[in-house]
């Protein structure tokens, strides 16, 4: 693991996810799991979110209907979370969804309005 990749890559999770999340995330791997934690911050947060190519809403966007089109609830919630983070909004969201529904299947995008529905509850959205 490189350090300073994983250090610029846990800055980035923790700006998108939250620190709580992040933080409870990292605090709760074991020897395990601290692998997957080490390979997602350094690579997928560090190598990836932070390339020059596309902004943060893009990316936010991208996931939004990647996992809709995968059905990950799971992550699909904290990536709704990240989106209103970075910026998108509920009714770019919505629309996101709608159109994940067209090119993903309905069932799929009814289970990502379920979470996203969710995550809005929670953040008073």
């Amino acid at each position: 693991m490189n350090q300073e990749s994983f250090e610029k890559g846990l800055q980035t999770r923790r700006d998108v996810l939250g620190a709580d999340y992040v933080d409870a995330s990292l605090k709760s791997a074991d020897a395990f799991n601290m692998p997957m934690q080490e390979l997602v911050t350094e690579y997928c947060w560090n190598e990836i979110w932070n390339r020059p190519g596309l902004d943060r809403k893009t990316r936010s966007i991208i996931n939004l209907a990647m996992l809709t089109a995968l059905n990950r609830p799971h992550e699909l919630k904290l990536h709704v979370r990240g989106a209103i983070n970075n910026g998108v909004s509920k009714e770019e969201i919505s629309e996101i969804l709608l159109q994940s529904a067209i090119y993903c299947g309905v069932p799929a995008a009814i289970d990502s309005f379920r979470g996203a529905k969710e995550v809005f509850k929670e953040m008073n959205i």
